[in-house]
């Protein structure tokens, strides 16, 4: 199908919602209850537990026995609850990172506690409408201590719309951030796939919402979801690549395949970077990753740097482009902000 279709149903028999442009999968979303009682996004109290001396560092003990990690401990005292929300996923045995910077999301608006401030979509480009919103926000959160962001998706809103909405979050907001005392208690869920697909992939609006027990395989999530849980990705031309996730690092590696011209490398290069920031969102990848670049001369490393760079500016999560190796390999990192989608698979039995 043409045009920007999102999807509602369930993936190994999970609750998922999926995001299509032009008959291609583009974004996401699955629940990943099999895996952890605390998702990405989930906002708790928690209990500190040692202090990492040396590196800066804090665990803390988090509701369903599990265990969390603050990087920045700046002013967390010892035995003193604090709210924090889940910032990633964790690999097995380890602790899932933590922030104390909470963020309370909705449709229209994102609510920042301890971050004074209305700040409007740079995409919202109407300087009166810009006005507007951020004229409504500061009625809103009156001398509160909260920030607003607020989204694209007010450009074309009802004002009586937003108001609402922003009421009920900034309501919420006030009654999560007066829980700090207490035991580890999860005090907001994140929000499920179908919720979020409905507050994230709303501006702009799609062209079709398609739902039901089959949805997902009549619009062609389900294949294109086989695809992704295959290593191997198909590239144009001959070429492939390979991606790999250990419990060290994402490896990748580029091949030209049965292309023999001089400019094989470069283009099967170029390929897998304009690529490579959907596939490792798609399949829930993160951390430390490593690229085997296709052979190719040196002098075209620059070119296929401003092709990584203009790959990952609107990719939508937080990527640090590190650079070459000594041995010719390419390094980045990536946040680990969704569930490995091989992980929820053969958690299902699905893989």
């Amino acid at each position: 199908m043409k045009g920007r279709q999102v999807v509602l149903g369930h993936l190994f028999g999970l609750e998922a919602a999926a995001l299509m442009q032009d008959g291609q999968l583009v974004d996401l979303l699955v629940a990943s209850d099999p895996l952890t009682a605390l998702p990405p996004g989930a906002i708790c109290r928690a209990a500190t537990d040692r202090f990492m001396k040396g590196q800066g560092g804090v665990f803390l003990r988090l509701p369903e026995g599990q265990t969390g990690y603050l990087r920045d401990r700046k002013g967390v005292s010892e035995g003193k609850p604090l709210l924090v929300q889940i910032a990633g996923v964790a690999e097995d045995g380890k602790a899932l990172p933590l922030s104390t910077r909470l963020l309370f999301r909705g449709r229209h608006a994102l609510v920042t506690p301890g971050a004074p401030g209305v700040n409007v979509s740079r995409s919202i480009r109407d300087e009166d409408r810009r006005d507007e919103l951020a004229s409504l926000g500061r009625a809103l959160l009156e001398d509160r201590p909260y920030g607003l962001i607020m989204r694209s998706a007010g450009l074309d809103a009802e004002d009586d719309e937003i108001r609402d909405e922003l009421a009920e979050l900034i309501e919420l907001t006030d009654r999560v951030c007066a829980e700090t005392t207490g035991a580890p208690e999860l005090l907001l869920d994140a929000p499920t796939p179908w919720e979020q697909a409905w507050m994230d992939w709303a501006d702009p609006a799609p062209d079709a919402v398609e739902e039901g027990e089959d949805s997902f395989d009549r619009c062609g999530v389900l294949e294109a979801v086989d695809a992704l849980l295959s290593p191997r990705i198909s590239l144009p031309g001959s070429g492939d690549a390979f991606i790999e996730a250990t419990r060290a690092l994402v490896a990748v590696d580029v091949n030209t395949g049965n292309d023999t011209s001089l400019a094989a490398g470069l283009k099967a290069n170029i390929a897998l970077a304009r690529e490579l920031p959907r596939q490792l969102a798609l399949r829930g990848l993160g951390g430390q990753i490593v690229i085997d670049f296709a052979p190719m001369p040196k002098r075209d490393r620059a070119t296929l740097d401003q092709v990584l760079q203009a790959a990952f500016r609107g990719a939508g999560s937080e990527t640090t482009l590190v650079g070459w190796t000594a041995m010719g390999l390419y390094e980045l990192t990536r946040k680990r902000d969704r569930v490995p989608l091989a992980r929820l698979a053969a958690a299902s039995g699905a893989a």
